[in-house]
């Protein structure tokens, strides 16, 4: 794979070329990635794959009209080609006003920090099928598994270089690697199915194989025998792995580019108490080996740590160049790009802060509630914040835990789940959003 002294290279030999070609500004982002992955079914090898690839995307500003083009043939003629289209794209492209390179006196300047993102022992293809054999097994001795969906263990590596006209270059490395695990339990009609993985830049973070693979035999055998349960309001609990995207729309309904499309039910909210005056909720983009960390953004901007919301209020929107522009907002270091067109908005390491109650005492005064371990379809509207999801999970009876439910709905509107979300003390940092278990009173759960 391309290293990152070659990949600025490249990159500032593409701006070198669009401004001598007529082009006002530019930048370049080069990207490269190579993964190699493993997965078993039934204890005998069913796959492996290994990919690499590299590309470069660059933008070109014409006065108020851009344009980007991206391309993975990197010879001189493709280079020329590629300026030269973008250019005519550019010239023909609709003013915008908005468009433009992050101001130059707020780029990231020295040196990028190591955040220790890379892990030299990359494991050999022999070591990635044990790993995933050992996780399949572990799931497959489980009491009650029937059949197996297979075990998986990966590894890959990942360069971003961004290169800007006015004087930035920068890159950095990271590594991923990931452990999974899926079974069947039961037979016939009442078959059931459920997983378990886990994700780390360096394979010392990862738990033990075996765990993953308990877990997913664990998790699938207690979905058996699910049933229905009444209609009505009640307090619902989500397992954190759900509640981490509860807190994913709120991160979508911060977004600076919604909020410029008038399309987030956040508008008019900026000022308002959404969440309890206990509730903050942190993003830290230079956390040491996070799986979302970065140096800087996909415009330049240093990356910093901040408190998204801090006594139950927001920040302000999460903002890019062009959206900051528009709204008349500060820039915040969220751009985002996976290479070509123009930078998007995204957050960085997220994570909800623990309550102080354990996960019993949040359940311990609900009579009637629920318990959410899995969610299905895509019934959330961030224009007006309404909330709707098929469920899964388990019945809570008098402040335990009991059987298992599905073919259910729960309901409610984001801005009211907020001000009724309470968290209990399982905080882990083991995901990109972190939330520990949420406790949501007042939604609505439609069954039998």
């Amino acid at each position: 794979m391309i290293d990152q002294d070659a990949a600025l290279e490249r990159c500032e030999g593409l701006i070198k070329l669009a401004k001598a070609k007529g082009a006002d500004a530019a930048d370049a982002m080069a990207r490269a990635e190579s993964s190699e992955s493993v997965s078993v079914r039934l204890g005998e090898l069913e796959d492996v794959e290994r990919s690499e690839g590299e590309s470069i995307g660059l933008r070109v500003f014409v006065g108020s009209r851009s344009a980007s083009i991206q391309t993975s043939d990197f010879s001189s003629s493709s280079f020329e080609t590629l300026v030269e289209r973008a250019l005519d794209m550019a010239r023909l492209a609709p003013a915008d006003e908005f468009a433009g390179l992050a101001p130059e006196d707020q780029l990231s300047s020295g040196t990028a920090p190591d955040l220790d993102m890379v892990d030299a022992n990359e494991p050999s293809p022999q070591e990635l099928r044990d790993d995933a054999r050992a996780a399949e097994d572990a799931a497959r001795a489980v009491e009650g598994v029937s059949n197996s969906n297979g075990g998986g263990a990966s590894f890959g590596r990942s360069l971003a270089a961004l290169v800007t006209s006015h004087g930035f270059a920068h890159a950095y490395e990271a590594t991923s690697c990931g452990i999974s695990a899926s079974v069947v339990a039961g037979e016939g009609s009442g078959m059931e199915t459920d997983y378990e993985y886990r994700t780390a830049r360096h394979r010392e973070d990862l738990p033990d194989v075996s765990w993953i693979g308990t877990e997913a035999g664990r998790r699938t055998v207690a979905r058996l025998g699910a049933g229905s349960m009444a209609s009505k309001a009640m307090p619902v609990v989500f397992d954190p792995r759900v509640g981490s995207g509860v807190i994913g729309h709120l991160l979508g309904a911060m977004s600076g580019g919604a909020a410029a499309r008038k399309s987030t039910f956040l508008l008019g909210k900026e000022e308002e108490q959404l969440f309890d005056s206990a509730i903050r909720i942190l993003e830290e983009p230079l956390r040491m080996r996070g799986q979302r960390s970065r140096p800087f953004d996909a415009e330049g901007l240093a990356c910093t740590s901040r408190a998204l919301v801090d006594n139950g209020r927001t920040f302000g929107w999460m903002t890019n160049a062009a959206a900051a522009r528009q709204l008349g907002a500060p820039m915040s270091g969220h751009a985002s790009s996976g290479g070509g067109g123009a930078p998007g908005i995204s957050s960085s390491n997220v994570h909800l802060e623990a309550g102080t109650a354990s996960v019993a005492e949040l359940i311990a005064d609900i009579d009637e509630g629920l318990f959410v371990t899995d969610v299905s379809g895509q019934g959330v509207n961030i224009v007006t914040g309404d909330y709707s999801r098929g469920a899964f999970g388990f019945r809570i009876e008098k402040g335990e835990i009991t059987t298992p439910v599905s073919e259910i709905t729960i309901a409610g509107n984001l801005a009211d789940m907020f001000r009724a979300l309470t968290p209990a003390n399982d905080l882990e940092m083991i995901r990109g959003v972190n939330v520990p278990t949420l406790r949501v009173d007042g939604m609505t759960v439609a069954g039998e």
